[in-house]
């Protein structure tokens, strides 16, 4: 995988609800193990359970992999129980942060105009947001996935968005956690389906906003995924739960 325009490919590992203590410093420590020493092509990133954030960021302090959330509350404070703020996820060390995740939009009901207020929330707190698109099997197989995909993405899409500001993740749900991945044709055309949406929003300035995909990804077929035209990285879901699955995962950026 070669830098296009500009853009550093990123690897982000969503840990999602996994992981106590004890298992989430453990699967960080053999991460920082496995980076330590070498130089990497690509950003590295993981994004633990709410409850180890504080923990992990700890753990990070000083390697190159960035430490990143699974979510945020489009207000800066007030009375949201239960909820996170963009600036309190800044101010334990997060980067980034991830809006729109596909079961974030299925099990909490959020719409485009929901994970935008997210978006726009995290860009005012100086964090990058890793904006989340797919479409289900049913809208594949109609043959409207192209079409669903970009109009989900303008709708989503944060005012002032930026390449330095944000991330845009293509994800099939249909293919999270299943084990089955769209051809690597299917991945190129909606990589290019996005790249022109973002065009068309955008100008210019998109050209080095980064695309990652996400949907299955694993050591097996990383090389392949990576190697598609338009492809900057990945977004990794049960993968990043294995060490040297991530980083496997990781080198095949190179």
């Amino acid at each position: 995988m070669t830098d296009q325009a500009g853009r550093r490919p990123l690897i982000a590992g969503n840990w999602k609800m996994n992981g106590l203590k004890a298992e989430g410093l453990a699967l960080a420590d053999a991460v920082l193990a496995g980076v330590r020493g070498s130089a990497w092509r690509c950003e590295l990133l993981v994004c633990p359970p709410a409850t180890l954030l504080s923990l992990i960021g700890e753990r990070l302090k000083g390697s190159p992999v960035r430490l990143g959330a699974q979510d945020c509350h489009p207000k800066p404070n007030g009375a949201h129980t239960g909820d996170i703020a963009a600036p309190m996820l800044a101010d334990i060390g997060c980067r980034f942060v991830i809006v729109g995740h596909s079961e974030r939009r299925a099990d909490h009901n959020e719409s485009d105009g929901l994970v935008k207020a997210k978006a726009e929330a995290a860009m005012a707190a100086s964090l990058i947001p890793i904006l989340c698109v797919g479409e289900t099997l049913a809208v594949r197989d109609r043959g409207d996935a192209l079409s669903v995909v970009a109009a989900q993405l303008a709708a989503s899409l944060p005012a002032g968005a930026s390449a330095d500001k944000l991330v845009v993740a293509y994800e099939p749900v249909w293919a999270i956690g299943t084990g089955r991945t769209p051809t690597a044709a299917d991945i190129g055309a909606m990589h290019q389906a996005l790249r022109a949406a973002l065009k068309h929003h955008l100008g210019a300035e998109s050209d080095r906003m980064r695309i990652l995909y996400g949907g299955s990804v694993k050591g097996s077929n990383a090389v392949e995924i990576l190697a598609v035209d338009g492809v900057d990285g990945a977004l990794i879901g049960g993968a990043s739960l294995k060490a040297e699955e991530f980083l496997t995962i990781a080198r095949a950026c190179a």
